[in-house]
């Protein structure tokens, strides 16, 4: 019973792994998009928010399996409750990636955001944040998951920048507003999905602490 059930959480701990780099591609193709003003890959990443969903599902599936058929001891139950917790913020992560390229697509090719380049730094520190809180996942590595947690203000600070910069904007030409507005959303879509990351990596150390606290009795 116990192999069987150590192969349901080798197949989560793969699932979340794939997931997790399915939500990098995404974010890195939006943030493409987005600078380049490349409309049709935009349209390609709402398509791909689809398959994110799926994996979702997927993967709160094998949580429900493991939860009801298995019984699993405190130390497996903290893992798959914590699976259960991230795969929720990464399926966010793919909706704002999919946000923030339909806003891309609505801007077009006349969009101005190169004037923008606190929303360009967001987009990379949010980027360093993502792949950092996975990585934190993956290697269960508790060091790698506070530094996300910290680099969330560096993200705050930048959001903080790209409204300021927002409001001079329509101070200086009203008539502009409308596509000032639309890269505030983006500025925000961005700081939430440094938030998203931040959740991943608490729920990291969720389950290092806990494993720490194992090999001690051991």
């Amino acid at each position: 019973m116990r192999s069987k059930f150590d192969e349901q959480l080798m197949e989560l701990n793969k699932e979340m792994i794939d997931m997790g780099n399915e939500i990098i591609v995404s974010i890195k193709m939006a943030i493409e998009a987005l600078v380049s003003k490349d409309v049709d890959k935009a349209k390609g990443i709402m398509e791909h928010d689809r398959e994110i969903d799926r994996m979702q599902k997927k993967i709160e599936s094998i949580c429900f399996d493991l939860l009801i058929q298995q019984q699993p001891v405190a130390r497996d139950l903290r893992v798959i409750t914590a699976a259960m917790k991230m795969v929720t913020d990464m399926e966010r992560i793919g909706d704002h990636a999919a946000d923030i390229s339909e806003i891309t697509i609505m801007m077009g090719e006349d969009s101005e955001i190169e004037r923008f380049s606190h929303i360009s730094n967001m987009a990379t520190e949010t980027m360093i944040m993502l792949n950092h809180s996975i990585e934190a996942y993956v290697e269960r590595n508790q060091v790698k998951a506070e530094e996300v947690i910290a680099h969330d203000d560096v993200v705050d600070e930048l959001f903080d920048k790209v409204k300021s910069d927002v409001i001079d904007l329509i101070l200086k030409n009203p008539k502009e507003g409308e596509e000032a507005t639309d890269l505030l959303m983006i500025g925000k879509y961005f700081e939430r999905i440094g938030d998203h990351a931040t959740n991943i990596a608490e729920w990291v150390l969720y389950i290092t602490t806990d494993l720490k606290f194992d090999e001690h009795l051991d």
